[in-house]
């Protein structure tokens, strides 16, 4: 084989990557794309002053349907991982995110969710060795602050306990995306039987918290339990199962970024079906979030040079 074929197939399977990675990363987008309708759907369809219960039945019966359908149970470490996974990424991070979202107007502890990245690229390089990105970091900057420009109204309020929970969200679901990146999945679990471990564990451990802080649960009446279907089924089991699926296998600091896209829908939805307007402020912010989302799927440009340096020793002789 000629140095110059074997060129060609470098990037004929570079390319084949590229187009596999951006299938991957538009099915694992649309995790955050239905996360972006919880605001509509709360506020619209369920009972108020249950947001816990909400978040419930959004991970428990999707964890138990993944697990009947997969008939598939951890192994050994894996019970233990699978339980701390389950709890940083859903049965920890729904408290403080539902704790920031009674206590902070929704545009600031979205715009605190949406510093995630930032704290997913630093974890990245301390759990799992990789080198730093500024221009991910960069980019992650420029994500919140587009997501601030789309949310945050002129009369945002700040509280003190609010702003710790929704900063202790953003540190625990990177890092549960982190760890999930570095444990990866067992080898033959399938990504819905990987996802309902996890949802089954936050969700039992969200039945005592719930139930503290909330108390019984509430009437449900025939929107609500429309509502409830919809986060327990699209919201909770296949969201999840994309959104783990994606993190297994795309870059970390790729994958969340795209949770910039939550507030971003809750936003649009909000225009379309509430009547919220907006305003030139929230369209540069949308143009800002949408750079930072596209421009940290893009690859990294060492590979192609290092390639170009090796054909120009080849044919110099040097």
């Amino acid at each position: 084989m000629t140095n110059t074929t074997a060129h060609a197939i470098s990037v004929e399977t570079d390319s084949g990557a590229s187009y596999g990675n951006l299938s991957r990363t538009a099915v694992t987008a649309l995790g955050p794309v239905v996360w972006g309708t919880t605001y509509v759907v709360t506020t619209e369809l369920l009972p108020q002053g249950h947001p816990m219960f909400a978040g419930l039945l959004r991970a428990l019966p999707a964890g138990l349907i993944a697990l009947a359908l997969t008939r598939t149970l951890p192994r050994g470490a894996w019970w233990g991982k699978a339980a701390v996974l389950g709890v940083l990424n859903i049965g920890l991070f729904f408290p403080f995110l539902f704790t920031a979202a009674e206590r902070l107007p929704g545009g600031v502890a979205a715009t605190l969710g949406a510093a995630q990245p930032i704290i997913v690229a630093v974890l990245a390089m301390a759990i799992l060795h990789e080198s730093p990105s500024a221009r991910r970091f960069v980019w992650g900057v420029v994500g919140v602050v587009g997501v601030g420009l789309v949310v945050i109204g002129p009369n945002a309020a700040f509280d003190g306990v609010g702003l710790v929970a929704g900063l202790a969200g953003a540190v625990t679901m990177a890092l549960g995306v982190t760890l999930t990146k570095r444990w990866g999945r067992p080898a033959g679990v399938g990504p819905t039987a990987f996802a309902g471990w996890q949802l089954t564990a936050g969700g039992l451990f969200l039945v005592p918290v719930t139930f503290l802080m909330e108390g019984p649960p509430p009437a449900v009446d025939g929107p609500a339990a429309l509502g409830y279907l919809w986060l327990g089924l699209f919201g909770g089991l296949i969201a999840y199962v994309l959104w783990f699926r994606g993190v297994t296998m795309l870059p970390v600091t790729s994958v969340a970024v795209l949770g910039l896209l939550s507030p971003m829908v809750a936003a649009l939805l909000g225009a379309v079906l509430l009547g919220q307007t907006l305003g030139p402020i929230q369209l540069v912010g949308f143009a800002l979030s949408l750079a930072a989302i596209v421009a940290a799927q893009l690859p990294t440009r060492t590979g192609p040079r290092t390639s170009v340096l090796n054909i120009v020793k080849e044919r110099t002789g040097r």
